[in-house]
């Protein structure tokens, strides 16, 4: 039956903020957002959880039928497990980024219900909200807040690029955004967090792999680059007259492709805002945004100084709108996991289940930080393409990330056997 949960669940959701490129555009805190948040809420309600809702809007859903209630537990020295990830995209993004997380762990409660099993301590399924940052531009802000990692102040004093303030968005979304801010109580519940997620990129494919678990994050950050120059006619001015701002911005391009290569990191330049923005103009001003990762701290800040020092020749601005060091997962609780898949797969050696490290930031990497004990496990991606409408899962891997949950969780709760109806062991 969680087989054909997940099927159904997933089916609800792909229509849902769907565009003509076939990719989804779920921004937080937007009409779109909302479906998706009320989906949440009415599935966990259909499974009979306890849904809460963060000072930063995360939706936290639980199962605990043991005594007491959750911070009961907590108290007892007994924290939950988390389990989940967001339901948000990046501007015409694939369909899995996120959601194959959120309805995995939905699944996952479903398939231990099946086995007639309950667990130990508070199990919970939780969908962070903002974590791609596509409307304000910081990632996992909502877990970035959570922690205590991103201020209100900043955070509601962002912006999209209509001029609208995360303030204003929250208030349109019902929400009142004096109640912004990190949410001890909250963290103190999770004692665990497994964030499953598709693989983004292709290693799986090559190990012949479903499932791996993370070892590691890269340091990454993003950067603004403000370049002013002089608007002037694109037809009478001569060349030698012109202050053209899109030349420092031609020059971060090509120099962030030319200097990420020798540093061995990756570079992108994805967003940038040209005024007055006219075929036939000048332009005053552009605003460029650069994304630099890459697998060592120290190359990463090499590339952004000698960047910045290329764009400060001409005069440029540049501002650091967020920037995340390398974040490791638990080791043991990564060894852990992997000798649970060991067995669960058949298989005595741990080794027999891949290690993965990433280039992306994830909800998971934010928590680890704030000194949660947290893991990742990836799912294979054959096409290993990410953030567009390529990115694919098979559902028969799908369903295999589902059922190495399934085994993850069991040995983090330590799941029992439920009572029988009338009292008797089951």
């Amino acid at each position: 039956m969680s087989s054909a949960a997940f099927d159904s669940m997933w089916s609800a959701l792909e229509q849902v903020g769907r565009v003509g490129s076939g990719g989804y555009r779920r921004f937080a805190w937007t009409p779109e957002d909302r479906t998706l948040r009320e989906w949440f809420a009415a599935e966990c309600a259909r499974r009979g959880l306890d849904l809460t809702v963060d000072r930063v809007g995360n939706q936290w859903a639980w199962w605990w039928d043991g005594p007491g209630t959750v911070d009961d537990a907590v108290a007892a020295g007994r924290p939950g497990v988390a389990i989940g990830s967001h339901l948000d995209s990046v501007p015409d993004g694939g369909a899995f980024d996120g959601p194959l997380g959120v309805v995995s762990a939905l699944a996952t409660v479903d398939r231990l219900r099946e086995a007639g099993v309950r667990p130990d301590v508070p199990l919970a399924v939780v969908n962070f909200v903002d974590e791609e940052g596509a409307r304000f531009g910081i990632a996992c802000a909502g877990s970035r807040v959570l922690t205590g990692q991103l201020t209100p102040e900043r955070a509601l004093a962002l912006r999209d690029v209509d001029g609208t303030t995360y303030a204003e968005a929250l208030r349109a979304a019902g929400r009142d955004p004096a109640e912004l801010g990190p949410d001890d109580e909250t963290l103190r519940r999770v004692g665990t967090f497994v964030e499953l997620h598709v693989e983004q990129g292709r290693a799986l494919v090559d190990l012949g792999a479903p499932v791996a678990v993370a070892s590691d994050i890269w340091p990454h950050g993003r950067w603004r680059f403000d370049f002013s120059g002089e608007a002037n006619h694109a037809g009478t001015t001569r060349l030698e007259d012109r202050r053209d701002a899109m030349l420092g911005y031609a020059d971060l391009v090509l120099g962030a492709r030319h200097v990420a290569t020798q540093r061995g990191c990756v570079a992108t330049v994805g967003k940038v805002a040209v005024t007055p923005g006219a075929v036939n103009a000048v332009p005053s001003h552009v605003t460029g945004w650069l994304d630099a990762r890459g697998p060592q701290e120290d190359h990463v800040r090499a590339l952004v100084d000698e960047l910045t020092g290329r764009a400060g020749e001409t005069g440029a601005q540049v501002v650091r709108e967020s920037w995340t060091p390398t974040t490791r997962f638990d080791a043991a609780l990564g060894d852990r996991l992997r000798q649970v898949l060991a067995r669960a797969g058949g298989a005595a050696e741990p080794l027999s289940v891949p290690v993965l490290g990433t280039g992306a930031g994830h909800d998971a990497g934010i928590l680890a930080t704030a000194g949660v004990p947290s893991a990742m496990l990836f799912v294979r991606n054959p096409t290993g393409v990410s953030h567009s409408p390529a990115e694919h899962a098979e559902r028969a891997d799908c369903h295999a990330g589902v059922e190495a949950l399934v085994a993850c969780v069991r040995d983090l709760t330590s799941l029992r056997a439920a009572p029988a109806a009338d009292g008797a062991d089951a």
